[in-house]
């Protein structure tokens, strides 16, 4: 409880200071003069301060450990472009410095190895992220190819599939979640939700309205399959 506790706090410490006390013009400072940006070291001292008190004024090494390698992970990050990759790497990083903050502090390798044995011992686990694979691009692409006859016969069809590809990813995960939990009320609120928003516009080509309709009811379909084989 105490570890799980410990941790949540990193957590919290690292998402109130990198996302409410970091202001856009620091960032901008920082992408602009990265290492000599001294909004770069405010922004790290600030995280350091805010992680040593949350912990409770006990864990100065750790807000020392936060400190350094923030200013590393931001800097680097200042010479990237501002894209959703190098968002998504530069979070991790600071997520894995916080896992390994933790793991120092409370965890030993065999704790790990048992972890990993159970894991590896549960068909279940297995079948729930084989599953979660599945409904991503492999049934994106399926569905592709089932309503390419309609696709090949709309305007800038490319620019509406490349849209549909991450809604339809979105909208399985989210399904297949709701199938795991037996929640299925949810799931003809999430449909009749979509049907509101995406075919209620006017003037729609009625082979658009064919298309949308047909990948969607896949989509929704796939994923509900999907749940169904792994509760049997």
């Amino acid at each position: 409880m105490v570890a799980s506790i410990w941790l949540a706090k990193l957590i919290l410490a690292h998402l109130i200071s990198d996302f409410l006390l970091q202001p856009k013009s620091w960032v901008d400072d920082k992408n602009k003069k990265h290492f000599a940006s001294v909004k770069l070291y405010l922004h790290c001292i600030v995280t350091a301060v805010l992680v040593f008190v949350i912990l409770g004024f006990t864990q100065w090494h750790i807000a020392l450990v936060v400190f350094i390698t923030h200013i590393l992970i931001d800097g680097w990050k200042s010479y990237q472009k501002t894209n959703i990759t190098y968002f998504i790497i530069d979070q991790l990083l600071h997520i894995a410095v916080i896992v390994g903050c933790w793991y120092a502090t409370f965890l030993q390798w065999q704790h790990i190895g048992n972890a990993l044995k159970l894991l590896n011992e549960n068909v279940q686990i297995w079948k729930i992220i084989a599953a979660f694979v599945f409904i991503t691009t492999p049934t994106g692409i399926l569905i592709g190819q089932f309503t390419k006859q309609w696709q090949d016969k709309i305007e800038n069809a490319d620019s509406l599939a490349n849209a549909g590809k991450w809604i339809g990813i979105i909208e399985r995960i989210i399904v297949l979640i709701f199938v795991l939990k037996n929640d299925f009320a949810a799931i003809g609120l999430l449909l009749a939700a979509k049907g509101i928003i995406r075919f209620n516009e006017k003037d729609r080509p009625e082979i658009k309205t064919e298309y949308l309709v047909i990948g969607t009811l896949l989509s929704i379909g796939i994923a509900v399959v999907a749940g169904l084989i792994i509760k049997l």
